[in-house]
């Protein structure tokens, strides 16, 4: 019989079915939540294989494309090395250089350039069409370094055509290894924007072609002010320079939007393309299936998690008003600083953790110098304003995280200093003193200067022989001394503290 009685209890008790009416939706959310994980992964996996698959099929194009116009430059330099070039007749040496020039629709301009950067050679036209380029990037690279090999210039406005194209360029030498010029070809951008424009990423998704430096040679959806912007030094470029080929989901620099980047290098050359796909549009379908998937799990759980949550809910109340009554009981009203309960707390673990650690713990105990006179003169409402001020300047005057300062008494605070020599809460007392100094009432005309404090200090330097109760005895000791002595200055008990003697407090000024 006492195992059905103790279920009976059990049957009986608000508990049990408090924790029943939890557990059951909690067991329906956990199972749709593991199949809605599952749904979710088999999303992130079929965009992840799409943004592969079209990253493959991009760089696949790319490449094949620069190929052909690095085979064509290269000809062009086989060309420029046959015996009796210069004596042809232009059209005949235009028609032998460029024998194999391509002619697709989006080839920009193919010429030559002599060792000055201007046109020598034109594939379009003969004679070549005039013009210098001395000043281009890729010129200059040539010039400066005779091993670059094919060299892939930044995004530029052609000055022939005023297309937006990508320049490619092998240098010529002459016969004595000297800079002789340049071979030129160039890729329209409107090449990469109709093979982009292909290719379905949704109202979000990106594709971006970079240079290994981080400038952006161009960006699908086109935006002519994207051309040429390099973004070295964001998080989304460094990976790609860094890793070379992978995924990864981060933020874009350029518009914010979440996404999952997969990336490579286009074959062996200089460039960096990404599939950008936005997280949002990846999570749509995904998303639309968990809401009718969650809309049903809430329906058949609404009653017993309302009435859950709304229990909840009081529990919480009461827990947050209890834990703001025990702050409240441990701080001081008027100041907002930690009371005496709280600091006593403080002085026994402090205390307690420096006799067996063998640290010094140092107390200041800081009393306002005539407070009486202030509130018979001006008013408890002024007297008021004065310790709000004290209490700002003590705060003031320490740093460290475990220092604590509070209010003890009437127009008495301590400050507690673990982990800190009497030299060390001298230089703390000359900080109270300078905070105080600078201290002023203005509405009761009570200006920097007027009001004073005196400290008394003394440190327990971690010793099992000092009587725990003598730290604070000894700092009120040598404030009393401070207080005879005429006020505004620091006192320091000899030390040892707590082990009797009838030494007197030693006067140290702290910037009193």
């Amino acid at each position: 019989m006492v195992l059905p009685s103790r279920l009976a209890r059990l049957l009986r008790s608000t508990r049990t079915w408090i924790g029943l009416g939890v557990l059951a939706p909690l067991g329906m959310l956990l199972v749709s939540g593991l199949m809605l994980l599952d749904l979710r992964q088999d999303a992130w996996d079929k965009a992840e294989q799409t943004s592969r698959n079209l990253l493959q099929v991009i760089e696949r194009d790319i490449a094949r494309n620069v190929e052909v116009i690095d085979l064509t430059l290269r000809a062009v330099q086989d060309n420029m090395r046959m015996p009796g070039l210069a004596k042809l007749d232009p059209d005949m040496r235009q028609l032998v250089l460029f024998d194999r020039a391509t002619s697709a629709r989006d080839l920009g301009v193919m010429f030559v350039l002599d060792e000055n950067g201007d046109v020598v050679e034109d594939a379009a036209a003969s004679p070549p069409r005039k013009g210098n380029y001395a000043d281009r990037d890729y010129f200059q690279a040539h010039k400066a370094n005779g091993h670059l090999g094919l060299y892939v210039g930044r995004p530029i406005v052609s000055r022939l055509t005023g297309e937006r194209m990508v320049n490619f360029s092998r240098r010529i030498d002459k016969p004595d290894g000297s800079f002789g010029g340049l071979v030129l070809g160039s890729l329209k951008l409107t090449y990469f924007a109709r093979l982009f424009d292909q290719i379905g990423l949704g109202q979000e998704g990106a594709i971006n072609l970079y240079l290994r430096d981080g400038t952006r040679i161009t960006r699908h959806p086109y935006l002519e002010a994207d051309v040429g912007v390099n973004i070295a030094g964001s998080r989304t470029f460094d990976r790609f320079a860094r890793e070379g080929a992978g995924k990864f989901v981060e933020t874009s620099v350029r518009d914010g939007v979440r996404r999952l980047y997969t990336f490579s290098q286009v074959g062996d050359l200089p460039l960096i393309l990404n599939v950008a796909l936005a997280v949002d549009e990846v999570e749509a379908g995904w998303r639309a299936k968990a809401v009718v998937i969650g809309t049903v799990v809430l329906l058949l759980c609404g009653l017993t998690v309302v009435l859950s949550l709304l229990f909840g809910r009081e529990l919480r109340r009461r827990a947050a008003m209890q834990a703001e009554l025990a702050r409240l009981s441990l701080t001081d009203a008027l100041t907002g600083l930690p009371n005496r309960r709280r600091f006593e707390e403080a002085f026994e673990v402090n205390r307690d953790g420096a006799r067996r650690a063998g640290r010094p713990l140092s107390l200041l105990v800081v009393d306002a110098d005539h407070f009486k006179r202030y509130n018979d003169r001006y008013g408890h409402a002024v007297g008021d304003e004065v310790l709000k001020g004290l209490a700002r300047s003590l705060s003031a005057a320490v740093q460290r995280p475990d220092d604590l300062v509070a209010r003890v008494g009437g127009e008495e605070f301590a400050i507690l200093l673990p982990d800190t020599d009497e030299d060390g809460a001298m230089r703390i007392a000359g900080k109270v003193h300078g905070a105080v100094a600078r201290l002023a009432v203005p509405s009761a005309g009570i200006g920097a200067g007027a009001v004073t404090v005196s400290i008394g200090l003394a440190t327990d330097h971690g010793s099992a022989q000092e009587r725990p109760e003598g730290l604070y005895q000894a700092a009120d000791a040598a404030l009393y001394e401070a207080k005879s002595g005429g006020r505004n200055r620091t006192r320091c008990a000899p030390g040892p503290v707590g082990t009797g003697g009838s030494k007197m407090p030693r006067l140290r000024l702290a910037n009193a």
